[in-house]
């Protein structure tokens, strides 16, 4: 199953839209505008709370929780590395490899593909193409990526 986000430009938090492959809104995304590091919230099209992304403040590099259904699945945090990017995706045993700066990675569990992501480039605003191989694993993916995205944005933000 594709989804397809879309960053609002004009914006002065983080906005999103999630569609999907028809070009229906499925989820959005809202950062909170005033909080201590960065905290995402995303929304079914019911706008149902179904994820919650939160930044852990003052750790030596980001590291970001997922909350899906008020509860913690995961930790993605940036490892201390020279020359390539290396993120951990604790709890759910999943491995994130690719090109980050191109936006261009995959998330794996053993042998079995979770989901590719894609940017979109010459778009107004950050757009992203995420295929995700089993819908059962639809949000927690999605908040997945979205933490990494959050790292990313970091990185390149204090280079």
């Amino acid at each position: 199953m594709k989804l397809y986000i879309k960053q609002k430009v004009f914006s002065f938090r983080d906005k999103f839209t999630v569609k999907d492959e028809n070009g229906i809104d499925k989820y959005y995304v809202e950062g909170k505008l005033l909080s201590w590091g960065k905290q995402l919230y995303i929304f079914d099209r019911l706008e149902r709370k179904v994820a919650f992304i939160k930044q852990r403040v003052f750790t030596f590099m980001p590291k970001y929780e997922v909350y899906v259904n008020d509860m913690l699945v995961s930790e993605i945090a940036k490892q201390f590395t020279f020359f390539k990017m290396r993120l951990t995706v604790s709890r759910l045993n999943w491995v994130v490899s690719g090109d980050f700066w191109a936006h261009s990675y995959k998330i794996t569990s053993g042998d079995e593909l979770i989901a590719t992501i894609d940017k979109a480039w010459f778009s107004w605003g950050d757009s992203y193409v995420l295929d995700i191989h089993d819908q059962e694993n639809e949000v927690i993916a999605l908040a997945v990526i979205l933490a990494i995205d959050c790292i990313i944005a970091s990185n390149t933000n204090n280079s």
